[in-house]
């Protein structure tokens, strides 16, 4: 009997994942240890090994396959002394292409054809010239054709299906996406040599599918924004010192490195939290979960979307380090080559949009953590020193805190120790 390869649970939060792409084809023969595929996750593409050995009998789910469902069969390996014969009759428990819906469908009558089949002869004759619709209103397509649909934004009443007693099907929901049919809020315009969407007000657009990672992050975002009680606080820090100690730090390093302003501030936020703490924490029901030590999430943005790799135990790492480190994180972070201890966890979060001329905003917490740092553009501006008017390079930063855990006193502390090692950068060099 055939052994199922499974959809693996690369993260303790993955639920589903996109089958990318397959390294071993159908014959192929594997050894316990081979890269068998490549899943992409919610943050990463990952190497899928094998845990047996075999030969790659069949593949169930095609490359390129979205929503895939943790646990569900992707692939049958044949063991030792079997053949092709062995795959006979099976039927796969995890979520398999359309060929095997309709299969379903020819063998075991659904729900759906149950019903189909004590209409009326003209009901049925509606059910297979109306778009797969019947005269309740209800539309018959496999579950892998209601996924795409979704996915593209098809109306599925739009759409006429092949299948078994007219049922929608994966190829239908396929070639209505291309014909630019089955969504009644756009239409094809030819503009050109191209063809464009439009929607109903006759407004032009692309249509830009979202992937994995802009799925889960826009999830995570809108949960924490409803369920996370916010609480903003800002400060000005100022940076001259820090720019003329980072000078001469590069100037003596000769080229061998070169330390950039927020290599300082992930080492200012490691050591505030190290000297403070009590903004070092996460809220659960239980209790504050107090930290041992300074993991520092750093926002990197990606082609795909944003992701935070952490630089653990930043408080006990040197500026170089710390440099060196965010170099190869944000490097690979890039081309979708993070393993998952490398982006999840962490105890709190940095988002810096200086480099990009934002002089402030505020950011959302990245739960579990309770606190998350929005950094803004250093800029040249008239100070009060004494009073007179100089000018110096000012920075605005903006806390956003879980006031459950870091409540406003806890975070306004917290900041002046922040303060405290950006403008007497020194202080980290020790």
């Amino acid at each position: 009997m055939p052994t199922e390869i499974l959809m693996p649970a690369l993260s303790p939060t993955m639920e589903e994942g996109k089958l990318a792409k397959w390294i071993k084809k159908e014959g192929d023969s594997v050894e316990p240890g081979d890269v068998i595929a490549e899943i992409e996750t919610d943050k990463a593409t990952m190497e899928v090994e094998a845990v047996d050995e075999g030969v790659i009998g069949k593949i169930l789910i095609d490359e390129g396959t979205d929503g895939v469902k943790v646990n569900a069969a992707i692939a049958l390996l044949l063991e030792d002394g079997e053949d092709k014969s062995a795959l006979d009759g099976y039927k796969a428990g995890g979520k398999g292409e359309d060929k095997e819906e309709e299969k379903s469908s020819d063998t075991k009558p659904s729900s759906s054809n149950k019903e189909s089949k004590s209409q009326s002869s003209s009901s049925s004759s509606v059910l297979k010239e109306n778009k797969s619709q019947n005269n309740d209103g209800r539309i018959f397509a496999s579950p892998l054709a209601k996924r795409i649909a979704e996915q593209k934004g098809l109306d599925l009443s739009q759409i006429k299906g092949s299948g078994p007693n007219g049922r929608i099907v994966k190829a239908d929901v396929e070639a209505a996406s291309t014909d630019g049919q089955g969504n009644a809020q756009q239409a094809s315009v030819t503009k050109g040599s191209g063809t464009h969407l439009a929607d109903k007000l006759g407004m032009e657009y692309e249509l830009v599918p979202n992937n994995n990672i802009k799925k889960v992050t826009a999830k995570r975002l809108t949960e924490a924004k409803q369920t996370v009680p916010h609480f903003y606080l800002s400060v000005d820090c100022q940076l001259d010192t820090l720019l003329a100690a980072r000078k001469q730090i590069n100037d003596a390093a000769n080229g061998e490195y070169k330390l950039s302003v927020n290599d300082f501030i992930i080492k200012a936020v490691a050591q505030a939290l190290e000297s403070y703490p009590a903004a070092n924490t996460s809220w659960s029901e239980e209790g504050i979960l107090q930290f041992k030590h300074s993991d520092v999430s750093v926002a990197v943005a990606t082609p795909d979307g944003l992701i935070t790799p952490i630089i653990k135990r930043a408080e006990e790492k040197s500026l170089r380090q710390i440099s060196d480190e965010m170099k190869d994180l944000a490097g690979r972070a890039r081309e979708n080559k993070l393993k998952p201890e490398e982006f999840q966890g962490g105890t709190f979060s940095i988002s810096n949009l200086g480099m990009f001329g934002v002089k402030e905003f505020s950011a959302i917490i990245n739960p579990p953590q309770s606190c998350i740092l929005a950094v803004g553009a250093g800029e040249q501006r008239p100070v009060v020193e004494n009073g007179d008017l100089v000018i110096r390079t000012v920075m605005t930063v903006t806390l956003s805190t879980d006031h459950r855990s870091v409540d406003g006193a806890v975070g306004a502390e917290y900041l002046q120790h922040f303060k405290r090692y950006i403008e007497n950068p020194v202080m980290m060099l020790a």
